[in-house]
């Protein structure tokens, strides 16, 4: 689970370096967002 969040997290640190407008970071952020709450939810089932 350790290394899952540790690529969740460079993987956020990644798309936000390649957005070039706050909102695409925004939108970037939330997707990656939803992603992990998948995630969870997939672990918990």
């Amino acid at each position: 689970m350790r290394k899952f969040i540790t690529l969740a997290a460079l993987s956020c640190a990644l798309v936000a370096a390649a957005c070039n407008t706050v909102e695409g970071v925004g939108k970037d952020v939330e997707k990656a967002g939803e992603t992990v709450a998948g995630a969870a939810r997939d672990a918990k089932n």
